[in-house]
């Protein structure tokens, strides 16, 4: 039976490199920072594509936290939490996310794709209602999909799109609950979602408010809350989802921060939460520092923003064609249009030291591929400048 399987499968997988739309995987052979070494050839290259974007993946005090969080609380609890309980580390990250985002209790996640497919479903029936943004992130899409609400959709931070399909909504659940789905920053594009307009929205329609934070946490807004701080909206969001896996130290783990009597159905329905595994107590070690220093001090956010000022500026000097220009956000795509176009820019960037992946369909629509690139604070002024460079070599080589 394989066989019949195995030819078929082979037959996709071809259409998919002949159109350009392979996706490959490079080792590298350090530790993730501004700058990395590539296992092939032992090269030092500039990174402009990790989601490190405090600098923190390679801090040393977040690496000994996670050792001595590693030593004290063992390597994993081998269970779930209704099972075999949880640790005092896991409460404590719990209530340093909620006081940090300015949320009444958080939950934690194996990954905020986890959170995201988890918070749905316990909430929302099928006399209820989501009205999402089109370009929110695929975790979404799915947790949306294992539930049973009518499903609208509207065209990206489009206001007046919203309110129409809130119309809709209200008129066809009734009296049932309605909520918002969107991301607070689009992740393609690095615009930053209208969520001071989502939230007036949702207060005349009586819907609830969940955002996607996971572009934001750490560094967005005045003290680095995220997008809900950076609208001045963070007692109008009624569920906020993120990641540890970015800037708060890059390892892996996501919550689901809210409401309290949302944050509790979750403990008691969510089944991503019931059937995987606690979060390990290294992760939560290491999150806590990440935490602390970014309480302690404005220096990374400072830099942060200082270095994605420079970059996008240099950018547009150079001629190249950025969305969204007037966006703050560290994300700055280049836009190529063709799959394989972007994947020899991609291709010539790393010959010429600079890591950036291109993004092309099924991650991007078609006709809009791009090389996303991605500020840090751990870059330096002269890395960047040296970024610049090299795509303006690589242009007159590819020709876009």
């Amino acid at each position: 039976m394989y066989q019949q399987v195995k030819e078929s499968l082979g037959a996709t997988l071809e259409e998919i490199r002949e159109s350009g739309l392979w996706k490959s995987e490079r080792t590298i052979a350090s530790p993730q920072s501004a700058r990395i070494v590539l296992a092939e050839g032992g090269r030092e290259v500039i990174n402009m594509c990790a989601n490190n974007y405090l600098g923190l993946s390679d801090n040393e005090d977040i690496v000994k936290a996670a050792s001595e969080a590693m030593q004290q609380w063992g390597y994993g609890l081998s269970s779930v939490r209704f099972i075999c309980g949880k640790q005092e580390i896991h409460e404590q990250l719990e209530v340093e996310v909620s006081q940090f985002l300015g949320m009444e209790d958080t939950i934690l996640f194996a990954a905020c794709f986890d959170a995201n497919g988890a918070v749905f479903e316990p909430l929302l029936t099928a006399d209820d209602a989501i009205v999402s943004d089109a370009l929110n992130h695929a975790s979404i899409i799915d947790g949306i999909r294992l539930c049973k609400a009518k499903r609208y959709r509207y065209a990206n931070n489009d206001l007046d799109a919203l309110e129409e399909q809130l119309k809709q909504a209200r008129a066809d659940v009734g009296s049932g609950r309605i909520m918002i789905a969107t991301d607070g920053v689009f992740s393609m594009n690095g615009t930053i979602a209208h969520l001071g307009g989502i939230c007036d929205l949702a207060e005349k329609y009586e819907a609830l408010v969940m955002v996607d934070d996971c572009h934001a946490t750490g560094f967005m807004g005045q003290t680095g809350r995220g997008t809900h701080e950076f609208r001045d909206c963070i007692d109008r969001v009624d569920i906020l989802t993120g990641t540890f896996g970015k800037a708060l130290g890059g390892a892996s783990g996501g919550y689901v921060s809210g409401r309290k009597e949302i944050i509790e159905l979750l403990r008691q329905r969510a089944r991503p939460y019931l059937f995987s595994n606690s979060l390990a107590p290294a992760i939560c070690g290491g999150s806590l520092k990440a935490l602390q220093i970014l309480s302690a001090s404005t220096e990374r956010r400072d830099r942060l923003w200082s270095n994605t000022a420079y970059f996008r500026r240099r950018l547009t000097e150079e001629g190249f064609s950025i969305p969204g220009m007037d966006e703050p956000h560290p994300i700055v795509p280049i836009m190529l249009g063709d799959a394989k176009v972007a994947q020899a820019a991609s291709a010539k960037l790393l010959d010429n030291g600079v890591y950036a992946i291109g993004f092309f369909y099924p991650v991007v629509a078609q006709g809009a591929a791009r090389i996303r690139t991605q500020v840090s604070a751990g870059h330096s002024e002269a890395d960047l400048e040296e970024a610049v460079q090299a795509f303006v070599k690589v242009r007159a080589e590819v020709g876009w």
